[in-house]
């Protein structure tokens, strides 16, 4: 017992070793034992140790009664120890599991308030890891899940730490009686309604009680799986690198891969690249649901199949994959007038063009394709849009939104399609931005 009492400040200091540069480190302080005794060691070690200026964040939920005192609760610790404290009120939005609203309302305030170079220090430890690997075990998680909670990931602009994940809940219990500390004691902790806390309660005391070190093996496991998720994700970045290849359609700035790479690998290799890929733009499906993935890959050579996930759509057009999220999914609105050509026309939802060179005279207009249009060519004479966007192998949801530059009926440019897009003798070129600066990348 004496040795991890003295064991644990060094322990906590060695885990945020890394981030002793930090401009700032955040404690998120519930009041409970956990946060409670990482305050109380880390306002300890502030006395002795240069470490980055400290303070606190309460996140008060207002979901029971209790929890009005807290705060104030709170407040009075901090002042003791001297660590400024931010109490934040959230609103939870109710649904269908209210852990995980308090949790999403919780993270939102973190991720808002946590700056660059900031270290946000939370006091989740081993048995809490133990119980979320069974939790996601029982829920038929993947490696990825498996892997429990990492020690490190990032949040806001800044990094979320847990430097207690190898500290059990027991020896917290030891230091905080032995510094006589007084923290909250939930009652919601108590609900076994919540699943975790039923395995808090009611599983893991047997399973501890016939195997001792259940949870230090659980922990261990997280650990083997969070080396396997490393090994997962460095063969999916081996397998996109191959799909990364260059195309005609680089200025769309739309993230895309091409798919002969990816269709030649396993199925559980391609489902790993992919997944990989998809991450930073979208919540994936659940393993039931790659359906989608599949009939995006073994549709007909000549169709535009589309998968719809949950923040936007991977479409497959000209060989290659493209991931459409936000006004990509929006209808453009048919036609405007260019009343002053010289200056830059904004299109609803798509943009905006401008002309280079010695704008041609007008009344002009920006129309998008509707069908049967025509297009005369100082070379070739009349030809159809339809072919000639096909001979350049326009992705099939670009085609209604290139903006088409017409004089009354005629059509005189598509916009950015060498060849198309202007006048070589008048010498102006219609050029078309789609995605305005201000909205990014969405």
């Amino acid at each position: 017992m004496g040795q991890s009492m003295i064991d644990l400040p060094s322990r906590l200091l060695h885990n945020l070793e890394p981030w002793r540069n930090a401009a700032h480190w955040r404690i998120a302080f519930s009041g409970g034992l956990d946060s409670t005794v990482l305050l109380h060691l880390l306002a300890d070690l502030a006395k002795t140790e240069s470490i980055p200026a400290l303070s606190a964040i309460h996140i008060h939920h207002g979901l029971q009664a209790a929890a009005d005192a807290w705060p104030q609760h709170c407040q009075s610790v901090c002042d003791a120890l001297g660590v400024p404290l931010l109490i934040e009120q959230v609103t939870v939005q109710p649904g269908a599991s209210l852990e995980r609203a308090a949790r999403d309302a919780r993270y939102a305030v973190f991720s808002a308030l946590t700056q660059a170079n900031e270290a946000l220090i939370t006091g989740q430890h081993r048995d809490d890891q133990a119980e979320t690997l069974l939790f996601r075990l029982l829920r038929g998680a993947g490696v990825r899940g498996l892997s429990g909670m990492p020690q490190q990931r990032p949040v806001g602009q800044g990094m979320l730490i847990r430097p207690l994940l190898d500290v059990t809940r027991a020896e917290l219990e030891r230091y905080a009686q032995a510094h006589s500390l007084s923290w909250i004691e939930d009652p919601s902790n108590q609900d076994r309604q919540f699943s975790r806390n039923y395995l808090r309660h009611q599983v893991m005391p047997v399973l501890s009680e016939r195997w001792p070190q259940a949870q230090a093996n659980m922990a261990r496991s997280a650990a083997h799986l969070r080396e396997a998720q490393g090994l997962l994700d460095e063969l999916a970045q081996i397998d996109l690198a191959q799909a990364a290849t260059a195309h005609d359609y680089e200025w769309l700035v739309l993230p895309s891969l091409e798919l002969a790479p990816l269709a030649a690998l396993s199925a559980a290799r391609q489902r790993n690249a992919i997944s990989h890929w998809l991450e930073p733009f979208t919540q994936l499906p659940d393993t039931d649901h790659w359906s989608g993935w599949k009939n995006l890959c073994d549709a007909a050579h000549d169709a535009s199949p589309v998968w719809r996930l949950a923040d936007g759509e991977l479409h497959r057009s000209a060989g290659r994959l493209w991931w459409l999220s936000g006004n990509w999914l929006r209808t453009p609105v048919i036609g405007v007038e260019w009343q002053s050509p010289a200056s830059a026309l904004r299109l609803a939802d798509n943009g905006h063009v401008t002309f280079s060179g010695q704008t041609p005279v007008g009344p002009l207009r920006i129309a998008y394709r509707q069908g049967g249009e025509v297009m005369q060519l100082a070379d070739r004479g009349h030809r159809d849009l339809k072919r000639l966007l096909n001979e350049r192998a326009v992705p099939g949801f670009m085609r209604g939104r290139l903006p088409l530059l017409f004089r009354g009926d005629e059509l005189l440019a598509v916009a950015n399609l060498p060849g198309l897009d202007g006048h070589a003798q008048d010498g102006w070129k219609l050029h078309w931005l789609p995605t305005d600066e201000d909205q990014g990348l969405s």
